[in-house]
Parts: C-alpha cells; sequence; structure tokens
C-alpha cells in the first residue's frame, strides 16, 4: 500500500495524472456551489461545456455526454467542441458580440495606470515565486459555456463567453 508523501506527490502531481483528484478552484468560487459546470478550471484556456444527454444528427453522428472545451475560431464563423485536444464538433455561429466599451477602457489614462500598476505588482509576486519555486500569478480571464434545449425549434443553443466576446451557436436535432 502506497502511503505518506510518496503517495501525495504522485497522485496529486498535474504531469502524472491526466486531471486533478478534485477540480481547481474556478473563477475566484469554491467547488461546493458546483460552479466548474458552467466555468472553466483554472488553467483551461476555453470555458468548459458539459453535455449531459447524447445530441444525434440525422446521419446518425452522435456527440457523447462529456466534458467539452467550447472554443471560437479564428474568423468567429464556427464554434469548436474540443476533447482532449481533439476537434469533436463545429458548430456554425449565427450571432457574435463584442463589448463596446473594452476600447472605451483601454484609451482611458487612469485605466492605463491601473493596469500598469498591477502588471507591475504581478511581476514583482511572480519573480519571488520563482525564487521558491511555485508557478506563476497570471490574470484571470473570464469565461463561460452554456448548452440549452430549445423545445419549439428543436434545436440546442450554445453560448460562449470570453473575456469581452460572446457568441452563440445551435445545433439542429
Amino acid at each position: 500500500m502506497l502511503e505518506g508523501a510518496f503517495a501525495d506527490y504522485i497522485l496529486n502531481d498535474p504531469e502524472t495524472r491526466p486531471y486533478p483528484m478534485q477540480p481547481q478552484e474556478t473563477a475566484g468560487v469554491s467547488h461546493d456551489s458546483k460552479t466548474y459546470v458552467r466555468y472553466s478550471l483554472a488553467e483551461a484556456d476555453y470555458p468548459t461545456l458539459i453535455l449531459v444527454d447524447p445530441i444525434y444528427d440525422n446521419a446518425g453522428n452522435v456527440i457523447k455526454p462529456g466534458y467539452y472545451e467550447l472554443a471560437l475560431s479564428d474568423s468567429q464563423e464556427f464554434l469548436l467542441l474540443i476533447q482532449s485536444k481533439e476537434a469533436i464538433a463545429i458548430i456554425p455561429v449565427f450571432k457574435v458580440e463584442e463589448d463596446a466599451s473594452a476600447p472605451k477602457r483601454l484609451s482611458n489614462k487612469e485605466y492605463k495606470k491601473e493596469l500598469k500598476k498591477e502588471e507591475k505588482q504581478r511581476k514583482e509576486i511572480n519573480a519571488k515565486r520563482d525564487k521558491v519555486g511555485m508557478p506563476h500569478d497570471e490574470p484571470k480571464v473570464y469565461m463561460e459555456a452554456d448548452i440549452q434545449y430549445n423545445p419549439q425549434g428543436d434545436y440546442y443553443l450554445i453560448k460562449y463567453e470570453r473575456d469581452t466576446i460572446r457568441a452563440w451557436g445551435a445545433i439542429k436535432k
């Protein structure tokens, strides 16, 4: 039987295990509230979408239930359903919105000063973390993915949100 520090190190090492035993804290909210169902894990680049039921199309193809990353293509014409770094499905996007206040904030002098101050603090903290071998503290990006079934139109509505961009796609059942 494995016990002690050896077992803790091996079982909790992120390079040994494909996924941690318990999900990391997401978006500053504890896992007791089950927020990882809606928001991505802290180390993810894309929001997490959870499919509870299989999704079938007319050709007999199926998207199995599970955890998927949802990414927006560079052209913003498609949403990509990704599992284990492989695209499982490509979903057409019918609406894309970008936060109009973002450019105004970036041109604001006070906001720029605040960003520079935060960046300077982050560099100091990361320098201290480097000395003791801790990972860098990176700025958090807001991410959310959601799927809803619409029985009137017989389609699944998928919502993607990352930082200042929102996109909606649909899968016809």
